[in-house]
């Protein structure tokens, strides 16, 4: 069942973002500990995402100006934020649970009409604020994870890149990065099934791999509201949970 979920999960992320709904939830069904959970999904979700960046590698070089900048915020605000969640512990996150996957499923479900703001074709991305956007992204995905991929996408539409693909790849890019620096620091100090996220990465990165190809190839949004079913089931499931 997880090494399932982290295939799907590697793909939803290639394609849409949405993954680490799939992989938390079946950790959680499986008995996993919710920041263990958290923290597994992150390490299971790593290698999906150099599955992804092989899949856009040809749309990468548009969006390479930009990555000094936002991986060194990247990788410094998820080490922060992983940091986070270990020093809050167990009870705080397992109370935050519900509200973070109802704002990611939120997100997810008005991102097509905050994507209509895109920057207009030809038009240099704005550095400034995609650092400043970056810097709060990392920091949530180091915490928690759930949606980074549509905040980031979210966040070029506003300022750039404008060409999906290049946005899809430097997603990816980030992404790995994020989840890079959070994994170092759950090895370190912190909860991590080692056993359960070598055996879902292995599905994730073929995931990946896929979802990268099916993104050129067809349209989201169908599977945009798949996420977003799967995140208000889930909201409802941990709310009740957790209450």
């Amino acid at each position: 069942m997880a090494a399932a979920a982290a295939t799907v999960a590697g793909a939803l992320n290639a394609v849409a973002g949405g993954g680490t709904f799939v992989t938390f939830g079946a950790l959680v069904l499986l008995g996993v500990p919710a920041m263990t959970a958290n923290a597994t999904s992150t390490a299971a979700l790593w290698l999906g995402f150099v599955g992804s960046i092989w899949g856009y590698r040809q749309h990468l070089p548009a969006a390479r100006p930009l990555l000094p900048a936002l991986g060194a915020v990247s990788i410094v605000g998820s080490a922060f934020g992983a940091w986070l969640l270990i020093r809050l512990g167990d009870a705080t996150f397992e109370r935050a649970v519900p509200w973070l996957l109802g704002a990611a499923t939120l997100l997810f479900a008005l991102a097509p009409r905050l994507q209509r703001h895109a920057t207009a074709a030809g038009q240099p991305p704005r550095l400034v604020p995609l650092v400043v956007a970056q810097v709060g992204i990392a920091i949530y995905g180091g915490y928690f994870g759930g949606g980074i991929g549509i905040l980031m996408l979210s966040a070029f539409a506003m300022c750039g890149p404008s060409d999906l693909h290049a946005a899809n790849g430097l997603k990816s890019l980030l992404a790995f990065a994020i989840n890079t620096a959070a994994v170092v620091v759950f090895g370190a100090i912190g909860p991590l099934h080692w056993g359960l996220a070598a055996a879902m990465a292995l599905g994730a990165a073929g995931g990946g791999w896929l979802g990268a190809r099916l993104a050129t190839r067809t349209a989201v949004g169908t599977l945009r509201w798949l996420v977003v079913a799967v995140g208000a089931v889930l909201t409802l499931l941990f709310a009740l949970r957790f209450a």
